[in-house]
């Protein structure tokens, strides 16, 4: 996290001086099924969006000069890459189903600025500090919309159910793929009323919580959500897919999922029991 703090901090800075030059940001489209390629003119840094629908993979042990693109439907963001020698860029993300482009080949003098003189012209920015927490910061980030997506196209059984007031809430076995583990979740709005989430949050949770003083939670923080929705309309169906950093269940834990909603009443709390797929 310390790392993208810097990096928002560069963002700031930018921000700031945006009323001083007018200059519009070029527009980078891409999708799931292709991957986009952007060369830069020295070895990438840093390299962050602005939402969790778009990832940006590139090799963070051996500086090289290309990162690799893929988005997967939803709204527009931008992307900002800081190179070796301090350049900084910045460019506007959009999904499309089709792409005219699949290469990028960088120029300096596409460079907004530099990170220790402030930016040279200044487009607008766009970014969300939540969603800097949600960045994946494996060099193979890219494989996370990838895999999501194989997720929902061939799913697994759910054996996890919970129903209260006209909503059902369904989970798979995790799966453990590459020292991360994948949740498969599903939604069923069988009311009359939409339901807004709040929160939908997993615990690792030990003891009994009748008794207090030996119950313990322990929220796991998902590293990646993919095609996770705010809103479950009434009569529909949603499934969606969160990645977490690896875990174990010891004796006696078990994990519990508690799914909140946003001006309602409509909570549901279930704990499971079972092994993690490999």
């Amino acid at each position: 996290m310390k790392k993208y703090i810097s990096l928002f901090g560069l963002l700031i800075m930018i921000n700031a001086a945006n009323s001083q030059n007018g200059k519009v940001m070029d527009t980078i489209y891409a999708n799931e099924q292709m991957t986009v390629s952007l060369f830069f003119p020295d070895p990438i840094r840093q390299g962050v969006t602005g939402s969790s629908n778009y990832a940006f993979s590139f090799n963070r042990e051996r500086a090289q000069y290309f990162g690799l693109l893929q988005a997967t439907p939803g709204e527009e963001s931008n992307l900002l890459v800081v190179t070796q020698n301090g350049g900084v860029y910045s460019y506007l993300l959009r999904y499309s189903q089709k792409l005219e482009k699949l290469n990028y080949f960088i120029d300096n003098s596409d460079s907004i600025g530099h990170e220790r003189t402030g930016a040279t012209t200044l487009p607008h920015q766009k970014m969300s500090t939540v969603d800097l927490d949600t960045i994946p910061n494996s060099d193979k980030a890219l494989d996370y919309p990838k895999l999501c997506a194989q997720l929902l196209r061939n799913p697994r059984p759910f054996d996890q159910i919970k129903y209260k007031d006209g909503l059902t809430i369904s989970m798979t076995k995790s799966i453990y793929y590459a020292k991360d583990v994948y949740v498969v979740f599903e939604i069923e709005n069988g009311s009359q009323i939409d339901f807004e989430i709040n929160t939908l949050n997993l615990y690792k949770v030990n003891g009994n919580n009748k008794r207090k003083s030996s119950y313990q939670e322990l929220l796991l923080s998902p590293i990646f959500q993919f095609q996770r929705p705010t809103v479950v309309l009434m009569d529909q169906t949603v499934q969606f897919v969160c990645v977490y950093p690896k875990f174990t269940l010891g004796n006696g834990e078990k994990l519990m999922v508690k799914l909140e909603e946003l001006n309602g009443s409509r909570d549901i709390a279930v704990k499971l029991k079972y092994r993690v797929l490999k």
